[in-house]
């Protein structure tokens, strides 16, 4: 049975961020998300952490540029500088808060000398930080027209020029279906070397349910792979209650 998290930037929308984490344990999650835990206070973050007995999975990187920039430009050429001062804060705000995993966005629209620029980012930053993990992410072009990372394929070819133990795949359900029209498919192909796991609805981004994706058949998957990481609930609710759009959770158990 998968270990289930909760995005806590995508689900509990209708609760202040500090009632997430309670609401996330209350529903039966034992882990969580934040995309950009920067926006809050670190002791805040750590609140909810102890008040849940949460444990924090994952968080976004580099931080978002409050000053317009897009977030994530770990492959943009000739952004080195500004990636290795926004991630030694990222760093520092990690060692505050301690997730399990750091996803480095690549960033939009880079141009020429992305692939290297990525790659030699995402050296650099695991050499910085051997203890720390790392993921990287395929985005569909639908969603994020312009990002970089935006094939299963690509993000092979890079994480093996990485060649870091702590830089690995983050999977998502729901972009690779609108990526490669098969996310099944996707888990069987790159299914061994994912840290991290996602899922939502294709093509609305919504909670698990039927249609194209086989949820049941995608968590089969997954334990029959041996995968023992986290699948993280990263969608859209479509009620105003996220508790109305968890039933998903038990095909997970194996019930009907």
């Amino acid at each position: 049975m998968p270990r289930f998290a909760a995005n806590i930037s995508h689900l509990f929308p209708e609760l202040p961020y500090g009632e997430r984490f309670r609401a996330a344990a209350w529903a039966g999650f034992e882990g969580v998300e934040v995309l950009y835990p920067y926006e809050h206070p670190a002791k805040e973050t750590l609140r909810g952490l102890l008040a849940s007995g949460l444990e924090l999975i994952l968080i976004n990187a580099p931080p978002p540029n409050y000053t317009g920039g897009t977030p994530g430009y770990a492959a943009i050429p000739g952004g080195e500088e500004r990636f290795r001062s926004d991630m030694r804060r990222t760093l520092r705000f990690a060692g505050e808060i301690k997730p399990g995993l750091i996803h480095v966005m690549a960033g939009y629209d880079p141009g020429p000398g992305a692939f290297e620029t990525y790659v030699q980012n995402l050296q650099w930053l695991a050499d910085q930080a051997p203890a720390q993990r790392f993921t990287i992410e395929p985005l569909n072009p639908v969603a994020q027209p312009g990002y970089f990372l935006n094939d299963y394929h690509l993000a092979s070819d890079i994480l093996t020029a990485v060649g870091r133990d702590n830089v690995g795949l983050q999977y998502d359900s729901y972009h690779a279906q609108m990526i490669h029209g098969d996310a099944a498919g996707i888990w069987e192909r790159f299914g061994a070397g994912v840290f991290h796991a996602q899922i939502g609805a294709a093509p609305d981004r919504s909670e698990p349910a039927p249609g194209p994706i086989d949820f049941p058949a995608l968590f089969a998957a997954m334990d029959a792979s041996g995968y023992a990481g986290w699948v993280s609930a990263e969608y859209t609710p479509s009620h105003p209650n996220t508790l109305d759009t968890l039933g998903w959770m038990s095909w997970g158990a194996g019930l009907p």
